[in-house]
């Protein structure tokens, strides 16, 4: 079995222009200050690093590596979240989703895809230079605004808005997989793969290409009312990372899953920080164990009440109390009979 790495933390929410957030080498000292053994880089941040450029240049790779290694850490994946959005982008999300691009792409959702895309595979290129094995992302909606199924939805409308999902990440799919890297989407609403049976769509869309992987996130499935425990034992084989997000659902007689369009703070469902919400993190990590997660127990923290540096504090010591130090002997070894063939065949019965 083997024992999950951690803690790491998502870098995206901390970043800011005041120290220690401003750059690379203050927060990673900040991070490692607190206990984190690993970072979770936001590509789309340039004080962080410089996506391209990790993805032409081994050298300037092993310099954003070797900063974060002087800290004392490691860097658990990289992170496309808001380029992978924009693979795929409804008309009616575009003036929503144009500030995820660079201003030159804003109004062009042509060119904004095409951009996206080049970021996508700047990113396994940089991914493999860092010698990292996983990715962060999202798949991008074409068909988020028909969820909810009124109008009734025409046939074959589902089948082919995956088939169209499919068809622009399969040449992505690819790239990554020259480059030796799982592409895991972090299944979330919004996304068009926002549960089991979505993603089990665009797998089959894309004939279950093997980089098709999973980012494990709790939180979004307490948010759904969904077995997020049971999500693990279904799709194991397929979750190569872990965000660390605690969330609560609080139904009331006048809002439940779908919010009412109120803010965050207000909502019945919403997120909070690690230990606050209503996750079972510890059957999570236990159930991670049971599978031989491969990766990192990476904090991603949203809260809508606590300060994100409490957040932060007491997140490192949560993930480091619920990482299981596998054991590597039964605990009745004790009572162990060896190995007998012979007494094995006399206890069958077996002449």
């Amino acid at each position: 079995m083997k024992t999950i790495k951690g803690p790491a933390i998502f870098l995206a929410q901390f970043m800011s222009d005041n120290p220690p957030f401003n750059n690379l080498p203050n927060i990673c000292r900040w991070a490692a200050s607190l206990g984190y053994k690993g970072v979770q880089i936001p590509t789309w941040d340039s004080r962080l690093i410089d996506l391209q450029k990790a993805a032409e240049s081994k050298t300037y790779a092993d310099e954003i590596k070797g900063i974060v290694q002087e800290a004392g850490l490691e860097i658990t994946e990289l992170s496309t979240h808001l380029q992978g959005q924009l693979i795929a982008v409804h008309p009616a999300y575009d003036e929503l989703f144009d500030n995820f691009a660079p201003s030159a792409y804003r109004h062009n959702p042509k060119a904004r895809t095409e951009w996206a895309i080049q970021q996508l595979k700047y990113a396994a290129m940089a991914s493999r230079h860092l010698g990292l094995t996983a990715h962060a992302t999202f798949s991008g909606a074409l068909l988020w605004h028909t969820v909810y199924p009124w109008p009734q939805r025409p046939a074959g409308l589902v089948k082919q808005g995956f088939q169209e999902l499919a068809r622009r990440w399969l040449p992505i799919l690819n790239f990554f997989d020259s480059q030796g890297i799982d592409v895991c989407y972090e299944i979330h609403p919004g996304e068009d793969l926002h549960d089991g049976v979505t993603y089990e769509r665009f797998l089959e869309a894309t004939g279950h290409h093997p980089r098709a992987c999973l980012l494990y996130d709790p939180s979004h499935f307490v948010l759904q009312c969904l077995d997020y425990l049971e999500y693990i034992d279904i799709y194991h084989e397929k979750i190569k990372m872990f965000h660390v997000k605690d969330a609560e659902f609080n139904p009331t007689g006048r809002s439940g899953v779908y919010g009412g369009y109120q803010d965050w703070i207000d909502r019945p469902g919403r997120f909070r920080s690690l230990g606050d919400g209503q996750v079972n993190f510890k059957a999570i990590f236990s159930k991670l164990a049971q599978y031989d997660f491969p990766g990192w127990a990476v904090l991603e923290w949203e809260c809508c009440l606590k300060h994100p540096e409490d957040g932060a504090r007491e997140g490192a010591e949560f993930i480091r109390k619920h990482i299981i130090h596998v054991t590597d002997k039964a605990f009745d070894d004790f009572a162990g009979a060896g190995a007998d063939e012979q007494l094995n065949k006399k206890i069958l019965g077996i002449d």
